[in-house]
């Protein structure tokens, strides 16, 4: 199974679908598997840069677009669903290619998932209503091991760390400590992890929300909007809907919501990027789009 994973913008999807293609070459059959929380969702084609067609260029996609906006993927849910794709490739002969950025994910489907019993609705729903301010100094005084791992404004996980300590009364690395279900030692794995130089990296980033704006991201956040659905849930926290929603209701300007969109899609490339550089495997290769590295995988798995 190839992996190919970066930060948003580092041109992970267009490298799949070449190593699928020269896969199918030789005569071996290749899909696409996504790992990426935002491109989950029906809901968020072009919010997500979801692969269209043309991009796809006849290659076989998976778990893209499959859950619809008013139903939240978790790491646990994604996982199951691409494990199921993954032994059903494998049992053809075939080739997965996992693609995305979000290493919760890949975590998740390699090394398993912590077994935390189902978070109190009551407690879940006192905890998605604080501030972010308030939640992280209350994450830090209840679990100041998991806070110290997070940063500030890191509002989802922040509030998930708070409802697993105040529902099970243990930490979460109580939890983690127990990971079960993974598959990463039942797998042969050819990793890819791509870093491109940062001020390229995020110069694409502005670049690729101003594109966003132009091939419909503003309708796209209006339906999304017209469907009244909890603000809580991941659809509507994606990035780009937040910030276009603030426009579309008057609270900023058309320029304020551009620089706030290309300022959060920065902002999240630049976590993504410090993760794949710190947390996978040291022996995972990580490069740029224009080193040998890329070669390296696609002689391992062409020959």
């Amino acid at each position: 199974m190839a992996l190919i994973a970066g930060p948003t913008a580092s041109g992970k999807s267009d490298l799949a679908v070449r190593l699928a293609l020269a896969l199918g070459e030789q005569g071996r059959k290749a899909a696409v598997i996504n790992a990426d929380s935002a491109q989950v969702y029906l809901d968020l084609q072009v919010l997500s840069a979801r692969p269209d067609a043309a991009e796809m260029r006849g290659v076989d996609h998976r778990l893209f677009g499959t859950w619809d906006g008013a139903q939240p993927c978790s790491a646990g849910n994604w996982a199951q669903a691409a494990k199921r794709e993954i032994a059903a490739l494998h049992s053809e002969g075939a080739v997965p290619i996992l693609v995305g950025g979000t290493g919760l994910y890949l975590r998740t489907l390699l090394d398993g998932i912590a077994p935390i019993p189902e978070i109190d609705p009551e407690i879940r729903a006192q905890i998605r209503a604080l501030p972010q301010s308030d939640a992280r100094r209350a994450l830090l005084e209840e679990d100041p091991s998991a806070a110290a791992k997070l940063a500030p404004a890191d509002n989802s996980r922040t509030a998930r760390a708070l409802e697993v300590v105040r529902s099970t009364g243990k930490p979460l690395n109580h939890w983690q400590k127990f990971l079960e279900g993974g598959i990463g030692d039942a797998i042969t794995l050819h990793p890819l992890i791509l870093l491109p130089e940062r001020q390229l990296l995020y110069d694409r980033c502005d670049q690729r929300f101003e594109t966003m704006l132009d091939l419909g991201a503003v309708e796209e956040v209006e339906a999304l909007m017209a469907r009244n659905l909890d603000p809580a849930l991941p659809v509507m926290r994606a990035i780009g809907v937040r910030e276009i929603a603030a426009w579309l209701g008057g609270d900023c300007t058309r320029e304020e919501m551009i620089e706030a969109g290309k300022l959060a899609t920065r902002q999240y490339s630049k976590r993504q990027y410090t993760w794949f550089r710190n947390q996978p495997p040291e022996d995972w290769p990580r490069t740029a789009l224009d080193n040998n590295s890329i070669d390296v995988l696609f002689a391992r798995l062409l020959r």
